[in-house]
């Protein structure tokens, strides 16, 4: 018998054997995992030496005021630049996950942020077309962005390389995605603690961990890049409907 791309079909003791073998690695993953994680705890963190001011819906805020009494801060740097239409489709597939994430991440002890460099009015139009409630914060007009190595001058682009995920690289665009964590201490100094970019992102995209549990996988080796089938949630073409099943009263006739 063949399936999907002539995929061997096997009795279910065999299925189980394999599958045992399977569970072997995926435990190590899960161990290593856990060690990365100590690690990542365990990184030194660095003293901010600027509180950045960020326009909110609630008026100017600095960065120390956006914890909302939590200590720690967890800020999705989200592609939405001064002049753009809507933000990046990417970003929007990972933010589309967020909602149902914040109340959980807040009860321990963690405020869920977007921040992206276009002006709050922007932000907010595409914000209501996504449907979205997560806070989101406009860094238009402080150096964030620039600090955080996630916006890109004309004159750093013409010079072919950026500095992106910790080293010198060609970027495509002026905007890029990552997630970066602070942490706010009883005196009220903040600390930058994490970031991550590039495929790091993946930890928001939890559709992708759910995909990679099916046969087809990710299914991108035919795309011309890897995220090249994501849409924005409202722009998907609707997906054609299953043939109906025969009534009990048409299979009699």
């Amino acid at each position: 018998m063949t399936t999907l791309l002539n995929h061997p079909v096997v009795s279910r003791d065999l299925w189980i054997a394999e599958r045992k073998a399977l569970l072997t690695h995926e435990k190590e993953l899960t161990q290593l995992r856990d060690r990365i994680a100590e690690q990542r705890r365990s990184l030194p963190w660095v003293r901010l030496d600027k509180d950045y001011v960020f326009d909110t819906v609630d008026g100017p805020r600095k960065l120390s005021e956006l914890f909302q009494g939590r200590r720690q801060l967890l800020v999705q740097h989200f592609m939405l630049a001064p002049g753009w239409e809507q933000g990046c489709k990417s970003c929007s597939f990972m933010a589309d996950h967020l909602d149902g994430m914040a109340v959980h991440l807040a009860h321990r002890d963690i405020t869920l942020l977007a921040v992206s460099r276009a002006p709050l009015a922007d932000i907010q139009r595409f914000r209501q077309r996504m449907g979205w409630q997560f806070a989101w914060a406009s860094a238009h007009g402080n150096d964030f962005n620039s600090d955080f190595h996630v916006s890109f001058t004309p004159e750093e682009r013409a010079r072919g390389e950026v500095y992106y995920n910790f080293h010198m690289t060609a970027f495509p665009q002026e905007e890029a995605p990552g997630i970066s964590v602070f942490y706010k201490d009883d005196t009220g100094d903040v600390f930058h603690t994490y970031s991550t970019f590039g495929r790091g992102v993946e930890v928001m995209m939890g559709t992708y961990n759910l995909i990679d549990l099916t046969p087809k996988g990710r299914d991108e080796e035919s795309l011309s890049y890897t995220m090249e089938w994501v849409r924005h949630h409202d722009r998907y073409e609707p997906q054609a409907a299953a043939p109906a099943a025969a009534s009990c009263c048409s299979q009699a006739a």
